[in-house]
């Protein structure tokens, strides 16, 4: 549920329930900033509320299966439920499930959910101050030092085992001058990071024909190396999530070994065998990922690379299998994510034939994994007795908890310092590595 906002006592409450993805907070971030402006009072129990919001994920079985649970679980508590997001562009399955639910809205819907909000409960106040306000100045459901940046919204891929296109349709690209007006109004307020988020990074402009655009006053080409050639000058760290490959990614990474955006890369490759890079419709050459991989790393060396992949797709075979764990040799990646393939509604490789058993999908994650592990814990030992920038996350009793440059907030490590509880979240500070497992660090501050 989100933070409470006020205490009012009056009948213009709202709680809001945000799952899904990074581009999902924010669209919760959206909505509850137009709330706001519009008088409504944001509480954090079912209780206090006179209604609630369910922003909800769709991209898998198992997302849908948490975004019902959740659905249900906010109708027992208050029983005046309001559903958005992915999950909406499904309704006959929610209300088959959730008859009880007032209204039901898609994904990206701002303007439709908040008229839903209206019909049930009317807003305090006759006019929307917030309304073309993005955070700071809106709600932010990020600590306040970081912050994710969406640049776009859909993608033009259609990977037969995702069904995002069909929930958020094409991409739609968002104005250079406002994306690069927002970062700088978010760093003004004291954001340390800014991290890119979208379907497709990359392909960032792709929809505009790369449009020249205004920032400052100044023409800029909507395109992700100017994008992150301005945001680079900004004074806080830029972290890219969600790149497709593409050859224009080279382009960006002279930008990482100068330091003006953050030498780490967020790429799914997905897998590394081309038939069944093939079969996913994803780019299917290998090798050259390899030889791209290098090049990278010989121009920018402090280069971290992020990746997700899945196991267990229809028609793996044992040998494809053995071809990903040796392509994870070769390319000694330094933060990964694995899953066994879930057949989702809608997704053409449910047709695919050979499906593979749940129990050699399992094996297959666990052999991934182990394998994963053993070179995460080998470059995480290298680490040791160097001194790097961190950034405060949290901070206790005992000490404080950082990230890396190399470490995105919620999914890739941390490194604890022991004894530095006089530090404050938000804070860059130099440390030395001193300890390492095979996903986390422990540090001393450097005095400066």
């Amino acid at each position: 549920m989100a933070s409470s906002i006020s205490t009012s006592s009056d009948t213009h409450k709202v709680g809001f329930v945000s799952l899904g993805c990074p581009k999902a907070l924010v669209d919760s971030e959206r909505i509850l900033t137009q709330l706001r402006g519009e008088g409504y009072d944001l509480v954090p129990s079912y209780e206090d509320a006179n209604l609630v919001v369910v922003n909800t994920c769709g991209f898998i079985d198992a997302a849908k299966a948490e975004s019902l649970d959740a659905i249900g679980e906010a109708i027992s508590e208050n029983g005046r439920v309001i559903v958005t997001g992915c999950m909406g562009v499904d309704e006959a399955l929610i209300r088959d499930l959730h008859p009880q639910v007032l209204a039901v809205t898609g994904p990206q819907q701002y303007e439709q959910v908040v008229k839903a909000v209206h019909q049930y409960l009317p807003p305090k106040i006759d006019y929307n101050p917030y309304l073309d306000l993005l955070p700071p100045q809106g709600i932010k459901l990020t600590p306040r030092h970081y912050s994710y940046l969406k640049i776009s919204e859909g993608c033009n891929h259609r990977c037969s085992f995702c069904i995002i296109p069909s929930l958020r349709g094409d991409l739609v690209s968002r104005p250079i001058g406002e994306v690069l007006s927002e970062a700088e109004r978010l760093v003004d307020a004291g954001v340390q990071e800014l991290l890119v988020v979208s379907q497709d990074t990359s392909a960032y402009g792709l929809d505009l024909k790369y449009r020249t655009g205004f920032w400052q006053g100044r023409p800029i080409k909507t395109r992700m190396k100017e994008l992150c050639e301005e945001l680079g000058q900004l004074g806080s760290w830029v972290r890219m999530h969600y790149v497709y490959p593409y050859p224009h990614v080279d382009d960006i990474i002279p930008l990482m070994a100068e330091n003006k955006i953050l030498p780490y890369l967020d790429i799914p490759f997905q897998h590394a065998h081309p038939d069944v890079l093939r079969a996913m419709k994803r780019p299917a050459a290998s090798e050259k990922t390899l030889q791209r991989i290098q090049a990278w790393r010989a121009v920018c060396p402090d280069l971290t690379l992020r990746s997700t992949f899945i196991v267990g797709f229809p028609g793996e075979t044992d040998a494809q299998f053995e071809y990903l764990l040796d392509f994870l040799d070769e390319a000694q990646l330094d933060r990964v994510g694995c899953f066994t393939y879930s057949p989702v509604e809608g997704a053409t490789a449910n047709q695919l034939a050979n499906p593979v058993p749940e129990d050699v999908k399992e094996e297959r994650l666990a052999r991934f994994m182990e394998k994963q592990a053993q070179i995460s814990a080998i470059k995480l030992q290298q680490k040791i007795g160097k001194t790097l920038e961190v950034l405060v996350d949290e901070v206790g009793d005992d000490g404080a908890a950082a990230r890396t440059q190399a470490d995105a907030p919620e999914i890739d490590g941390q490194i604890f310092l022991l004894g530095a509880s006089h530090l404050k979240p938000g804070q860059r500070v130099q440390v030395e590595v001193t300890e390492a497992d095979e996903h986390d660090l422990w540090g001393r501050l450097v005095e400066q």
